[in-house]
Order: C-alpha cells, then sequence, then structure tokens
C-alpha cells in the first residue's frame, strides 16, 4: 500500500471524469490518501469560485464528495516546511510528501512536475510527482 498525496487539481478534475478521476479512486481504494489542513482549504476556496459557473445541484454534489474525500483521507499536520517549487503556493505539497514519506505526488501542476528527482532528494523528499495517468500506468 503507497502513500499517495493529491493535488487540489486533481482532486477537482477528478469531479468531471477521466483520468483525474480514476487516479482518485485508486488512490482512495487501494493506497493511504494524505491532506493537510491548507489543502481542504484550498479545495473549499475552489468550490466557493466554482460555485458561480454550477448549478445548486452539482455544488451539492461536489460538496457532498469533498466530504467523503476529507473524511476517507488522513488529515496530518505539517512540522516543517519546504521551499522548492517555482510557485510557493505549491511548497506546502512537497512538506506533507516529507511529512508523510509519500511514495506519490498526483499532481497535473506544472511547476511541480518539474522538480527534480535530484532536487526533492537533497531535501529529504523520496516521492516521486506524477500525473493521474503516469500514476495509473503503474497500478
Amino acid at each position: 500500500m503507497a502513500k499517495i498525496v493529491l493535488d487540489a487539481n486533481v482532486i477537482i478534475s477528478a469531479a468531471f471524469g477521466g483520468k483525474p478521476l480514476e487516479a482518485v479512486a485508486t488512490a482512495l481504494t487501494k493506497h493511504e490518501v494524505y491532506l493537510t489542513e491548507s489543502v481542504v482549504a484550498e479545495l473549499m476556496g475552489v468550490l466557493a469560485k466554482l460555485s458561480k459557473r454550477l448549478s445548486s445541484e452539482q455544488m451539492a454534489f461536489l460538496q457532498e464528495k469533498m466530504r467523503e474525500l476529507v473524511t476517507m483521507a488522513r488529515v496530518v499536520p505539517i512540522s516543517s516546511s519546504i521551499m522548492l517549487s517555482r510557485d510557493p503556493n505549491d511548497d506546502h505539497y512537497l512538506s506533507l510528501c516529507k511529512e508523510t514519506k509519500a511514495d506519490f505526488l498526483i499532481t497535473g501542476d506544472k511547476d511541480l512536475l518539474a522538480i527534480s528527482a535530484k532536487a526533492l532528494l537533497k531535501n529529504g523528499i523520496m516521492t516521486r510527482i506524477v500525473t493521474p495517468h503516469d500514476f495509473l500506468s503503474e497500478q
């Protein structure tokens, strides 16, 4: 059983189907998924922005799915802060990966995907950063 960190962009994309949905479903049913309060807050912020574009039924569905995800995942605190990504807003994912000793960070974020394995190792992170498609290819 692998330890998985899911980027908020993959979680939100999963609501619309395709590979992100397959990756999130596989992660939740076969592995341990980790989140932080900051990731949960990011998800809620994205939902608030989406509320202007979706019907009340669609929003209720998404909110319920987010609650289910948070319930199924392990929400853990972060004790150290990594500053490695080109986008400082992504660093909390790297900190979570280090904290949990995650095997995979599943993301579509180009700033995170651009980080080399060497740079991760130098910062004590043994995590592989992969797209939903790449994650599914290895299952």
